[in-house]
């Protein structure tokens, strides 16, 4: 029998993930008490219905009862049940971003501002995140992205390795994306804002992009880009990274980093990495507001 639990942090997307699991033949139940784990395992095993993948949504909903989950689990290990956690997490600028798109308080900041309560809820999860089997960032993942990465933990078994990379791409006048890992400044690329012709476009725009990539400049630098994360990709596999940001900066974020981006995610994908792009700014930058 497959047995998982789903923690995490509030908005992480745990909801989206017991979905998936469902769909993926889970039988899946949302705010379990912890204490009620080892009965509920003991009971799945006896029953003659064929029931042999379960997942379990345990979080800090359960209030007091969730500092029993660690506990529960013991006593599961000491009975002989197997058991795999995954933690979902995301950096703080996105969990801020759902909770205030969705409108929903932060179970531990009801009446107060949503990053004390995503603070408080990372200290309490911190000894439940170092028992986890697979942790999943899903600051850049869109739900058909994390159903796809779950499929790969629990229908496909991990078929392809480990390290899932985003490629962001940014604009500097926005801030640095939080989740970081590496940070590259395409600022000294020609810039399409300075072309009236090519201005109002983004870096999708084939025009736009031809542009960007017909310089020397360009090709050479993504030469040595590519070189250096391929360099990188193994020995962050080797110290147990989960996940890579590759973050590509431009003033405005629209035009020189999304086609750097794109192209490093058409470098990446070729060489069968599981890798992702998302243009965090692509829909901000203002015409008449771009500087080199």
């Amino acid at each position: 029998m497959r047995f998982v639990i789903i923690t995490g942090l509030s908005g992480a997307g745990k909801t989206q993930a017991i979905r998936s699991l469902e769909d993926f033949g889970f039988f899946c139940v949302d705010n379990l008490p912890p204490t009620l784990i080892p009965k509920f395992a003991e009971l799945c095993y006896q029953t003659g219905e064929g029931i042999d993948k379960i997942a379990l949504v345990i979080d800090i909903r359960g209030g007091e009862f969730f500092h029993d989950l660690l506990s529960s689990l013991e006593v599961m290990e000491e009975e002989g049940t197997k058991w795999e956690m995954l933690f979902l997490e995301a950096s703080d600028e996105a969990l801020i971003k759902r909770f205030k798109e969705s409108r929903r308080h932060h179970p531990l900041s009801p009446g107060d501002r949503v990053i004390k309560g995503i603070e408080e809820e990372r200290e309490r999860l911190k000894d439940i995140r170092v028992r986890a089997s697979y942790i999943i960032d899903t600051t850049n993942l869109h739900p058909r992205q994390l159903k796809e990465e779950l499929a790969e933990l629990f229908v496909r078994e991990g078929e392809k390795e480990g390290l899932l990379i985003s490629v962001v791409s940014f604009g500097f006048k926005y801030g640095i994306p939080l989740d970081s890992d590496l940070v590259f400044d395409v600022r000294f690329l020609p810039n399409p804002y300075y072309n009236e012709v090519l201005r109002d476009y983004s870096g999708e725009n084939k025009a736009v992009k031809d542009y960007v990539l017909k310089w020397k400049d360009t090709s050479k630098f993504l030469r040595k880009l590519e070189d250096m994360v391929e360099f990188l990709i193994p020995r962050y596999i080797q110290e147990g990274k989960s996940s890579l940001v590759i973050s590509i900066g431009c003033t405005g974020g629209r035009h020189r980093s999304v086609i750097i981006a794109n192209a490093l995610y058409e470098l990446l994908k070729k060489r069968a990495h599981r890798v992702i792009v998302d243009h965090r700014d692509i829909n901000k930058a203002v015409v008449g507001d771009e500087s080199k």
